[in-house]
């Protein structure tokens, strides 16, 4: 194990979640998460008696969850050479058709500021805020300095963990599950279609949409549709 898959574990096993959310994540929108992710300044490892916290502030906005299968996962871009092999373990395991939910999140970073106090008092006013206010959608939490992006991955791997039996049995409810002939999920399909009339009216363009029909590896089904937002 390297150097840096050590500061890793470190920073996941000092992440804790102080408070959070008090809803999970929306099934059939978009959810936006405020964070507080406190940390104590990386200088007070060298034995300074100053006592400082530092607060970062930003949004976490979770998409719509969209209903995939290893096929599909196995044809985006930005994994590796293994996590490609991997997914095609799951297709030989599970079959091209095993279902699963993609999660697609964007950080919203905002402000980031230091304070002349220590950090369990200023969690708790922060705890007080928040609760004047009366926020369900507000987190805080508890990171390393110098690796405080991982408590907030971390922070998203369990909400995405918490909410995923909720979304799973709403999606199941209307019949988004279903699978075709051809195993294109009835939530994939009508995903498609969505995108489908954003491409003709130029919110969307047709090369998203292109991508989309060839993860699914069904363009030839659509393709007099896809090019007919071409002609005039």
């Amino acid at each position: 194990m390297d150097i840096d898959d050590v500061k890793i574990q470190a920073a996941v096993a000092q992440t804790e979640i102080l408070r959070s959310p008090k809803q999970s994540l929306t099934t059939f929108g978009t959810t936006n998460i405020y964070y507080y992710l406190v940390t104590e300044p990386a200088y007070q490892e060298l034995g300074l008696t100053a006592t400082e916290t530092v607060i970062r502030e930003g949004r976490v906005i979770a998409e719509k969850p969209r209903i995939v299968t290893p096929y599909y996962l196995a044809s985006l871009e930005g994994f590796s050479e293994n996590a490609r092999r991997y997914f095609d373990s799951l297709i030989r395991t599970y079959g091209h058709t095993a279902q699963g939910l993609l999660y697609a999140y964007r950080n919203e970073p905002k402000e980031m500021n230091i304070v002349s106090d220590n950090l369990p008092s200023v969690v708790a006013k922060l705890n007080e805020d928040i609760d004047r206010r009366g926020d369900p959608l507000t987190t805080i939490i508890k990171g390393m300095d110098e690796m405080w992006d991982i408590a907030l991955i971390k922070f998203i791997f369990e909400m995405t963990q918490r909410s995923l039996g909720d979304n799973i049995r709403q999606m199941n409810a209307r019949g988004l599950l279903a699978m075709d002939e051809q195993g294109i999920p009835a939530d994939a399909r009508a995903r498609i279609d969505g995108m489908f009339l954003q491409a003709a009216t130029g919110e969307l363009d047709p090369r998203v949409l292109k991508d989309e029909l060839d993860r699914w590896n069904i363009f030839p089904e659509y393709e007099d549709r896809f090019l007919s937002l071409f002609r005039k």
